[in-house]
């Protein structure tokens, strides 16, 4: 069976999940999900990484199985001397594509094929350009670039070059070295206990006045919206871009992949998918604002 023209992506899981639901759910993806492309790796907290690596292998195994692209994401903010060599490592002995989430791991992966992720600020053409140069084969760029801004980019782009935007999960605002989940504990961020594992998709964080916010994800702050560019997919498509992301969220990624999968092939319209996303997050509000321009909080309905 050939590939589709527009491909989806499943990102990598940001949040703590017990070992063997983080498992479980990369199996579920390998079997059951419409996707191409699967992202693996930690991202957040470099001291979540070795609950992961038991099961790993089986994960990366039954991926292989099931024909997806296996790429190795990694730390989106690199502080140490042992983690630059993490990811020095698998630039010299992994065979998969790795996905490099902080600007340094781009010198790193240096004259090799790699995917740069969309951590790495890629404003403009001559990022674009410069990035490519030193060996990236696909970019997923930053979430908060409207729609001119990815237009830009987009135009005049390497026909090598691939260009990926994120359609659905919550976003990643900022990443600290410092833990708020761990504080908001009165613990510190070097005896943890890995708290951040009794939220499975973020801590929600309500402004004095009791307004929802954000949400916590260890080190990582992530918006409380969950973007949805259902409607927005044909613009991108007409821009030129052929990737669509989505972040893993503690609900049945499986059934939204089919619903993006669905729409991408014709046979469902955005309303339909938006409809079945509601269903499945009813407490959750959805927002594409950065996307048209403006609070990125925001959803903005089509005509509006």
């Amino acid at each position: 069976m050939s590939e589709p023209d527009n491909k989806l992506t499943m990102g990598p899981v940001m949040f703590n999940w017990s070992p063997e639901k983080w498992r479980d759910f990369y199996f579920r993806v390998a079997d059951e999900a419409p996707v191409q492309s699967v992202c693996v790796g930690e991202v957040v907290c470099s001291k979540r990484q070795p609950f992961f690596d038991p099961v790993i292998g089986d994960v990366i195994e039954r991926l292989q199985s099931s024909g997806k692209e296996i790429v190795l994401s990694t730390l989106a903010l690199i502080m140490s001397p042992r983690e630059s060599g993490i990811i020095r490592e698998l630039a010299t002995d992994s065979a998969f594509l790795i996905e490099a989430n902080d600007i340094s791991a781009v010198s790193l992966l240096d004259g090799r094929d790699h995917i740069v992720g969309p951590f790495v600020n890629v404003y403009n053409e001559g990022t674009r350009d410069y990035l490519i140069s030193r060996g990236a084969k696909r970019i997923c760029l930053p979430f908060e670039l409207p729609a001119e801004s990815i237009s830009a980019i987009a135009a005049g782009c390497d026909d090598r070059t691939e260009l990926e935007v994120q359609v659905f999960g919550r976003l990643p605002l900022a990443i600290s070295a410092r833990c708020y989940h761990a504080r908001s504990h009165e613990l510190s961020k070097d005896s943890c206990q890995f708290v951040c594992a009794e939220d499975p998709d973020g801590m929600a964080v309500d402004t004095l006045d009791g307004t929802p916010f954000l949400n916590v994800n260890g080190t990582q702050t992530l918006s409380r919206s969950c973007r949805v560019l259902a409607a927005e997919l044909q613009d991108l498509n007409d821009m030129g871009i052929n990737r669509f992301r989505m972040s893993p969220m503690d609900t049945d990624m499986v059934a939204i992949a089919k619903g993006f999968r669905r729409v991408l092939d014709g046979q469902d319209e955005p309303d339909v998918l938006e409809q079945d996303l509601h269903a499945l997050l009813p407490a959750i509000s959805f927002s594409n604002g950065f996307f048209h321009g403006i609070e990125g909080s925001v959803y903005r309905e089509r005509g509006e």
